[in-house]
């Protein structure tokens, strides 16, 4: 698995606005901003960090993180029926950017944190690849014992779900992107019909992607390694709780769907190893060429190569997390996230 980097020399550098909704974010924000405010970028840039309710000094922390010429901090307004808690901070905060008439938007997280040539090297992707939204996939903490043993499944599942490739051909109908650091020109932002377009989508990174791509738009989505989020997921609950937010959204709320993932994922993951351990040769080719395959994963994560083989155990808790997630939306708390249920039945 390759790290994506691009550079090259652009006439005219465009105007670009960085919008990052934040809601009870103290022990990231200040790190993200700063990294954000640091970067390299030659071209007009503005930040706008929309508070959504904070009682955690988010916004003093904000403040404190970068030159107030800089930045701008949005108090959000009370949350209206219809949209979840992040898009309506996000559309806020591109309203008010519009003042300035950025040629693009760099939406990301509260959580990010961005190398000083980051901005450059996405606009210049954007630029001279004639993309209308690129995004990276960041490279996801992986420190603690859970984050180690599941967090590069959730990436190789990513791109098995959304390979890049198809996302770029616009003969495909594959449309994906990744919600921590996207960057899109608001002209067609405003063609789509703006973050209103998708303002009730769990998932909004990719339905974001989805609706430029139904609108003629391009899109590119890679990898790169400097571009970090430092959210801890510490335990394998943490992590099981952050699958079972959307995964059930992932399916379009689908029981059929959710049927075909589990006897798929059984099929392709646990049945193999099974079959192996009766000396059925066709069990143990399959498991073998599993384990080649996240290979990549690993050695991007710098995780040893004895961890491949232990993928199906890991297909269980994504499995099981999956079905999780099912169960909360029948039953009304789907997709909690900061204190909200933004999936409910």
């Amino acid at each position: 698995m390759r790290a994506s980097r691009f550079s090259g020399e652009i006439p005219t550098l465009p105007r670009v606005a960085a919008v990052i909704p934040a809601r009870n974010e103290a022990g990231v924000v200040g790190a993200a901003i700063s990294s954000v405010a640091k970067q390299d970028y030659r071209g007009e840039f503005h930040i706008y960090l929309i508070d959504d309710a904070s009682d955690d000094g988010t916004p003093e922390i904000a403040r404190a993180a970068a030159p107030p010429e800089m930045l701008t901090v949005l108090s959000g307004a009370p949350l209206p029926s219809g949209w979840t808690g992040k898009l309506w901070a996000v559309a806020q905060g591109v309203h008010e950017a519009a003042r300035r008439s950025p040629d693009y938007l760099l939406l990301t997280d509260a959580d990010i944190v961005h190398p000083p040539g980051g901005l450059s090297e996405l606009v210049a992707r954007a630029e001279l690849g004639g993309y209308d939204l690129v995004s990276w996939m960041v490279t996801l903490r992986c420190e603690s014992p859970a984050e180690r043993a599941l967090i590069p499944a959730f990436v190789f599942f990513f791109f098995l779900l959304y390979p890049p490739a198809w996302i770029a051909d616009p003969r495909r109908r594959t449309a994906g992107a990744a919600g921590g650091c996207m960057l899109i020109r608001r002209n067609i932002l405003e063609r789509i019909g703006g973050i209103e377009r998708i303002r009730g989508e769990l998932i909004d990174d990719c339905a974001l992607a989805r609706a430029v791509k139904q609108h003629g738009g391009r899109l590119w989505l890679g990898l790169h390694p400097d571009t970090h989020s430092i959210r801890e997921y510490d335990t394998f609950g943490a992590i099981g709780r952050m699958i079972s937010r959307s995964a059930f959204t992932q399916l379009r709320y689908s029981t059929m769907l959710l049927a075909g993932t589990v006897l798929g994922m059984t099929a392709t993951y646990l049945v193999p190893p099974v079959l192996a351990f009766r000396a059925n040769i066709y069990g143990a080719v399959a498991w073998v060429l599993m384990s080649l395959a996240y290979l990549p994963v690993l050695r991007y994560y710098r995780r040893p190569a004895f961890w491949a083989p232990l993928l199906p155990l890991v297909a269980i808790f994504y499995l099981a997390s999956t079905v999780h997630s099912a169960l909360l939306y029948w039953t009304g708390t789907g997709g909690v996230w900061k204190g909200r249920v933004q999936a409910a039945r």
